[in-house]
């Protein structure tokens, strides 16, 4: 079983409704390979093919909204307000491991796991029907047409 690593976000919050890409890599440094980008995806679509793969893959899943930007002036805003975002960070957390030891991380959430969630199968991955139809979705949303 590999790992898929997303944002939690509130239902209301406006990055659920962004189109989603997945980026499949490997799970431990000893592996070196370039990863894989797939989609662009809705949310629940992304987070139940991600979760399909890693359930039978050592791999790591990061399933992230993908920003429709469409200008350069644009691109800057949004690189200008994450750099914003890290220097109003506490000073010295650069310095500190943000994740910590994976495989202590692992063994504490596995043991928090009740027997039922131990044995919980993947979300099911969405057919190739509804992918196309999510496709369709996402390119009326980008093109400002509607569905």
């Amino acid at each position: 079983m590999g790992a898929l690593v997303t944002l939690d976000l509130p239902d209301d919050s406006p990055m659920v409704d962004l189109p989603w890409i997945i980026t499949f890599g490997p799970l431990s440094d000893a592996d070196e390979w370039e990863p894989v980008v797939c989609g662009p995806y809705e949310r629940p679509h992304a987070l139940a093919l991600a979760e399909a793969v890693v359930a039978e893959e050592q791999l790591m899943a990061v399933v992230e909204p993908l920003l429709p930007a469409v200008s350069a002036d644009e691109i800057r805003t949004e690189i200008a307000a994450a750099q914003a975002a890290a220097e109003s960070e506490p000073d010295g957390l650069d310095e500190v491991d943000l994740y910590g030891d994976y495989e202590e991380t692992v063994d504490e959430e596995q043991d928090r796991l009740t027997e039922a969630e131990r044995h919980a199968q993947p979300l099911t991955a969405p057919s190739e029907a509804d992918l196309r139809a999510g496709f369709h979705r996402i390119a009326a949303m980008l093109t400002g047409r509607d569905t």
